[in-house]
Formats: structure tokens, C-alpha cells, sequence
């Protein structure tokens, strides 16, 4: 019997595969409009890159947006909980979670057994997430990694809202047509600490510290994350795959079901 992990996010759906502790794949692709859709192409997948058959017996264990929307999942799991144990199985001594998605941050507060003890999560409005860092490189007319690049060069950051997408949106078109315009690698700097300084507002609301962890796809953004470590103060921990983090804590609950069971 084979536990499998599934995450199912807005944007894209993440699948992890394991076997007497260890894991056997994982896969990430886009979701699409239907949840139970998304995680049925995506156990499809993981089993593929595993070399397991469609019919391979599993219990399925998922989390994120689509969690309650997947029939044929044994349970569904809270992301903050997947996340803990996900990060846990990583690195024990992570005592704080720090998941930027597409469309939500979450901060995760771990006591020394690995287990949540405190959260706060921002879903209100897109500023401090993915689609906010997309929307603002397209702005500044640049890719991803270009405005990571940028970041590194700037002098100092641009004055950025961190509390709003529609004024940082505003802001960021001021500094780029006032004459003469801010250089573009304070602009780049000015929207990582905007995003940087809703973390650390949510880190002091429940008085999370210690080994830091930074998971989502964002995490992959080193101009970010290098922001992050200086603002927070700390080095940060980056998964391998940070985007299946959560996949994995499902995964390991869903090896748990399976001991339980016999």
C-alpha cells in the first residue's frame, strides 16, 4: 500500500508518492478548474514518475484549496498541519514556517515536537504573494529572476506599499515615469521589503522565531528570500522542492492512516 500526498493549490496542484517511509516522487502541474480534476491528473502523474501502475493501491491524504473537493481521498488534512510535518520530516529544527503561495502567505509557529502551535495567515488581498511579485515584474517590464537580479544592485529600497496590491500597483507605475525615474533596482528592492515587512508584522503577531523555513513557489525567488534572511535577521532554511512541502506532510499523515490500519 503506497501513501500519497496531494496539495491542491489555486494555481497549481502538487503530488508526493511514498513507501515504507521513504519518498518514491512528486510532481507539480497547474490545477485547473475543477479540484477533483487537478488531483486525479496529478496522482496520475505521481505514480507514473514512480513507475506504479494507475491501479497501485494508496491512501490518499490532501490538503490546500481543493482538499474537501477530492472524492476519492481517504482524509483531508489543514495546510498548516501538512506543512509542520512536512518541514519536520526535513528539518527538525524548524520552529518557523514561512509559505508564500500564490494567492495567501501563511506564517507557521512550530513547538520542539514539530507541531503547530500558533498561525496567522494573509488571504484578504494579493500583496505579499505570488501573483503580487508576478503582477509587479510585468509592471516593471521585467521577468521573475530579472527583478531577483535587479534587487541585489539597488542602493536602497523604493517607498512601496506592503498593506495593499492596488497602491503598491500605483506606486511602483509613479516610481517608474517620474523624472527622472527611480532606478529599477530600487524599485525591485522597494517590493521585496514591501512584501517582507507583512511577513515580519505576521511573524510578531504570534511571536514566531527561531529556524526559520521559506516554502511555496516562491521560496525559489532568491532575490526575496535573500530580503527576507536580512529583514528577519536570520539565515533561512529553503527545502529542496519547497513547493511540495505540503504534499509531503500529506503524504506522511497518509503513511500514518496506513499503520493505524494494520
Amino acid at each position: 500500500m503506497y501513501a500519497l500526498g496531494i496539495d491542491i493549490g489555486s494555481l497549481t496542484t502538487k503530488a508526493v508518492v511514498r513507501e515504507d517511509g521513504k519518498t518514491l516522487a512528486s510532481v507539480v502541474m497547474d490545477s485547473g478548474d475543477e479540484a477533483e480534476i487537478s488531483a486525479g491528473q496529478a496522482r496520475e502523474n505521481v505514480l507514473a514518475e514512480a513507475g506504479l501502475a494507475d491501479d497501485a493501491g494508496c491512501v490518499v491524504v490532501t490538503t490546500g484549496a481543493g482538499a474537501k473537493a477530492v472524492s476519492f481521498s481517504s482524509r483531508n488534512k489543514a495546510i498548516t498541519t501538512c506543512l509542520a510535518r512536512g518541514i519536520t520530516s526535513m528539518n527538525p529544527d524548524v520552529r518557523t514556517v514561512i509559505d508564500i503561495g500564490a494567492e495567501s502567505s501563511t506564517v507557521i509557529k512550530l513547538n520542539d515536537r514539530g507541531k503547530v502551535a500558533d498561525w496567522a495567515n494573509h488571504d484578504k488581498c494579493a500583496a505579499g504573494t505570488g501573483i503580487f511579485l508576478a503582477q509587479m515584474a510585468r509592471l516593471m517590464k521585467v521577468s521573475i529572476d530579472e527583478m531577483s537580479e535587479l534587487s541585489v544592485k539597488a542602493a536602497a529600497g523604493a517607498e512601496i506599499s506592503g498593506t495593499c496590491a492596488v497602491f503598491a500597483e500605483s506606486e511602483v507605475i509613479s516610481h517608474v515615469h517620474r523624472v527622472p525615474p527611480t532606478p529599477m533596482p530600487d524599485i525591485a528592492l522597494g517590493i521585496y521589503l514591501s512584501v517582507t515587512s507583512r511577513i515580519k508584522t505576521m511573524c510578531r503577531r504570534i511571536s514566531a522565531g527561531g529556524t526559520t523555513a521559506v516554502t511555496g513557489g516562491v521560496a525559489l525567488n532568491r532575490g526575496l528570500v535573500r530580503t527576507l534572511a536580512s529583514e528577519l535577521g536570520t539565515d533561512v532554511y529553503i527545502p529542496e522542492i519547497p513547493m511540495c512541502v505540503a504534499a509531503l506532510g500529506a503524504a506522511i499523515l497518509a503513511e500514518e492512516e496506513i499503520a493505524k490500519s494494520g
